[in-house]
């Protein structure tokens, strides 16, 4: 093996300084007082998507200088990395994408420089790749230092180093630029080994004009004025160690408010001026958060200050960068007058998002783009664990079902994907992002959570964190690490002994390297419980998953494990029981199927005593339910049967899974164009839920769940027409126009009031005014929804091309508004058809946003000759995709 070993090594070698090359490669040189040296024998060394490995070159401290002029749109800038030579070679291989590299040189330790000539430079931009090439070899063991300057245009759109602007109440265009990095996007502002397992220390400065600031991740050490060009110069001080996408810079004119941690972390929260005002809740939320999470994961949090700012363009919610968070408005920013309490929770869970990334995602990173969900479900699972530590009443808990439905109903299609899969290139890793990663990941490891116990689990990714801090890590080290403590309880205590001969990391390969969801189907036959697993989709495939089954009868209250390993298995229940209900509370992330008259038992207990079952419970029995009649394995009727019990019901979550279920439904009828059906279906959900509707209040008041529930009712009632709705509502918009916008509505119902009211020409005219000076971003979005459910959406798509009235970041919600409406949704497939190469150009192939608008737009189609439409187009070939036909 010893031979194999170095034969590869010198392989590798010959290939760096002497491969044929490819049709993209362009040169590139300084000819200033330095000669180039010659490229005309030179070609680009290296064929493949990653960097050489880390066995190569490895980078250890990078001193950026940046100069990004707001008022000419472009940046210079140069940046000196030290780096580790592992293995003889003439080329040094890193990322660059759309700059101008002006200048290369390469140092010794002592700063001498290896040529008095300026460096070649060979572009791959196919590869967004750069080979720099250095005369004298660059010996193992030593250490150099690679110095480039280059420059570029501040970069349209939402990655990189990009401008952003913002509107005073004036009428003034501000300028601001802000940086996007993560995944692949750091290369488009400095010359970088953009690839996470590349973790080196930055060291930052920035040059900009006085009328500005300027944030990045660690604290400013050193102020100076730049006397040749008037220009202030920030030096922040050396970043801990840390992968390219978590670097971050912001140029702006924005204000602060700063509060400090029991620990003594400085939290700030930015904001344009005229918004400081809406910035109190964030940083509330902040602190706490930081609190609970050095409690909760035992580590401090290692950098001196946290920031976190409201960039007016962004793409998506927020973005982890290390001691500097950055968001959308909607995801920071709190306006009591007219944020609503979804706004609220909404807000607190994005901040738990990101801080948890501190500690997941920034301390310990995933080593490639393949374990994402390793950085992305765990946020995802701590934003609920922490906000029901540290924000109890905004019953967070009643959400995280719903992350779950939403991943069940993802995962049943056959495009969906295992957690963990491969991606190379740029955009096979943005497609990474996704339901899988973020909400399949998070319900995953609620189940292991619950399987292995709270104090096991945490005490499990503890000893994670705290072994490969500043380091990578993938799968099978998160596995090892919670495998160590289980064996550590076994030889201590003995009420874990469902654990004894558990594999760990079989159990839990079987849920991250495989796609799809078990199907568990259970037969009653005496006293015992007899479970079959199956797959639910796809059918093409025998998947078979270890599953973690819970259960719980009518003859005890404790809550029963066990470990389901094999194709059929059976479990002892006794005589004496006369309901069983599997998968408690929906903590496992599997379908189940009573069969033999299983379902009759369970829709008679529910009409006879639903509250025998708690209210996880009785949601998880209405999702899947439907869940098995979109399958083929149940009857509507039977559906249909089950939450006919809901005229008993008072939990706000079973309510709305109910509703929900019948919304879809009607929703999927209208676009039909099927009057009759329409309202008589509309007609039958007015009915059913008459009494829920008249309960409610147009106000603020109650719970977070009444709130929650007040919402979701009134909002479908308006849309289906009932006339009290209509009436309360048209009156409340009335007195919001006379008012010149001054009322504040209340925040529960706003939404549904300027719905209602944009139905005529001049509602529509004053929302659209409104919309244009309103300093809420939560308002806004209110607003727009209300637009895009009226008559003239066209205009909006227009507008929302432009850019000014509707930002651009906004496009892509907008048409998912649109397609909502059902004299919409022809228009916004249309119009997506027209658009596609602008629309790709501004957010990106494999983005959520192109995800988004392609979901928004066919999913509501379901007809054959729709899905013709849609494989005609295709997307030009650019994207594999599939329709449902319901």
């Amino acid at each position: 093996m010893a031979l194999v070993s170095l034969f590869a090594l010198s392989l590798f070698h010959v290939f760096l300084v002497g491969s044929q090359p490819n049709s993209s490669q362009q040169a590139s040189g300084h000819q200033g007082a330095q000669s180039l040296l010659g490229t005309d024998n030179l070609s680009f060394p290296w064929s493949r998507l990653r960097l050489p490995r880390y066995t190569y070159i490895v980078p250890l401290h990078y001193r950026l200088l940046l100069h990004p002029d707001l008022e000419n749109l472009n940046f210079t800038g140069s940046v000196q990395i030290q780096i580790d030579v592992q293995n003889n070679t003439n080329w040094v291989v890193l990322h660059s994408k759309g700059l101008q590299i002006s200048r290369a040189t390469i140092l010794n330790q002592n700063l001498a420089h290896l040529s008095e000539q300026v460096l070649p430079v060979l572009h791959n931009p196919s590869h967004e790749q750069i080979g720099i090439f250095s005369p004298r070899v660059l010996s193992s063991g030593q250490k150099y230092f690679l110095y480039i300057e280059f420059g570029a245009k501040l970069a349209e759109g939402f990655y990189g180093f990009y401008k952003s602007t913002y509107r005073t109440s004036s009428g003034e265009t501000r300028n601001l630029a802000s940086t996007h990095f993560e995944p692949t996007s750091a290369r488009m502002a400095f010359p970088c080994f953009d690839e996470p397992i590349f973790k080196a220390n930055f060291s930052v400065r920035i040059r900009r004009s006085p009328e500005y600031i300027s944030l990045s991740n660690m604290p400013v050490v050193s102020v100076r004025l730049v006397l040749f060009n008037d220009l202030i110069e920030d030096r922040f001080a050396a970043s801990v160690k840390m992968s390219t996408y978590l670097v971050a810079f912001v140029i702006c004119d924005f204000k602060s408010v700063t509060a400090t941690t029991s620990s003594g972390v400085k939290v700030s929260i930015y904001a344009a001026a005229e918004k400081w005002s809406q910035t109190n809740y964030a940083l509330e939320v902040a602190v706490k958060m930081l609190d609970f999470y050095e409690e909760y994961f035992n580590i401090r949090y290692p950098l001196p200050k946290q920031d976190l700012i409201a960039i007016p363009d962004f793409q998506s919610g927020a973005m982890e960068n290390w001691g500097l968070t950055t968001y959308r408005e909607t995801s920071l920013l709190f306006d009591p007058p007219t944020s609503s309490i979804s706004d609220k929770l909404w807000v607190t869970m994005v901040i738990g998002h990101e801080l948890a990334h501190q500690w997941f995602g920034n301390l310990v990173t995933m080593k490639w783009w393949n374990d994402i969900w390793l950085n992305e479900g765990f946020a995802r699972y701590m934003e609920y664990i922490s906000v029901e530590a540290t924000y109890p009443e905004l019953k967070v808990d009643e959400y995280l079902l719903d992350t779950c439905f939403a991943a069940v109903g993802h995962d049943s299609l056959n495009s969906s994907r295992p957690i963990s899969s491969p991606a190379e290139n740029p955009t096979q890793i943005k497609e990474m992002f996704d339901t899988v990663s973020y909400d399949k990941g998070a319900c995953v490891l609620h189940m292991l959570r619950h399987f292995l116990t709270d104090d096991v689990f945490q005490s499990g990714i503890v000893r994670y964190l705290r072994k490969y801090s500043y380091k990578n890590a993938h799968n099978q080290d998160l596995w090892d690490s919670l495998a160590n403590v289980c064996s550590d309880m076994l030889l201590n205590f003995n009420n874990y002994s469902y654990w004894e001969h558990l594999d760990l990391t079989a159990m839990m390969n079987t849920w991250t390297l495989q796609k799809g969801i078990p199907l568990v189907t259970v037969t009653r036959k005496g006293s015992r419980l007899g479970s079959v697993v199956t797959l639910k989709f796809p059918h093409l495939f025998s998947f078979l998953w270890h599953i973690p089954l819970t259960y719980k009868t009518d003859v005890s209250s404790t809550i029963h494990r066990h470990l389901m390993t094999t194709q059929t298995d059976s479990i002892h229940i006794g005589e004496e029981v006369s309901w069983v209900k599997v998968n408690a509370d929906m903590t496992g992330y599997y379908v189940v199927h009573y069969e033999d008259g299983g379902w009759d038992e369970i829709n008679k207990l529910l009409r006879e005593n639903h509250t025998a079952l708690s209210y996880k419970d009785r949601s998880h029995l209405i999702h899947n339910a439907f869940q098995l009649v979109t399958a083929g394995h149940l009857p509507i009727n039977k559906a249909l049967d089950l939450i006919g019990y809901l005229r008993y019901e008072s939990h706000t979550v079973p309510l709305l899974q109910g509703l929900g279920y019948l919304e879809a439904f009607y929703r999927l009828i209208e676009k039909r164009h099927e009057p009759e059906l329409t309202q008589n279906l509309g007609t039958y959900i007015l009915r059913f839920f008459r009494a829920v509707i008249d309960q409610q209040t147009w106000s603020d008041s109650g719970s977070v769940s009444e709130r929650r529930l007040r919402s979701e009712v009134l909002s479908l009632a308006c849309h289906l027409d009932d006339p009290p709705c209509l009436e309360r509502a048209q009156q409340s918009f009335k007195d919001w126009l006379q008012s010149n916008g001054t009322l504040n509505l209340p925040t529960d119902v706003a939404e549904i009031v300027y719905t209602v009211g944009a139905q005529d020409n001049d509602g529509w005219t004053s929302l659209l005014h409104a919309y244009n000076n309103s300093l809420s971003a939560a308002q806004k979005h209110k607003i727009l929804f209300a637009l895009t459910h009226s008559r003239d959406t066209n205009k909006l798509l227009e507008l929302g091309v432009e850019g000014k009235v509707i930002r651009s970041q906004d496009l892509s919600s907008l048409i998912l508004m649109v397609a909502r409406n059902p004299r919409g949704y022809q228009l916004a497939w249309t119009f997506v058809k027209t658009n596609w190469d602008m629309l790709v150009k501004r957010f990106q192939l494999g983005s959520f946003c192109i995800r988004n608008i392609l979901i928004g737009t066919t999913g509501h189609f379901s007809s054959p000759k729709e899905l013709t439409e849609v494989n005609i187009f295709n997307f030009k070939g650019s994207i594999t995709w599939c329709l449902c036909i319901l």
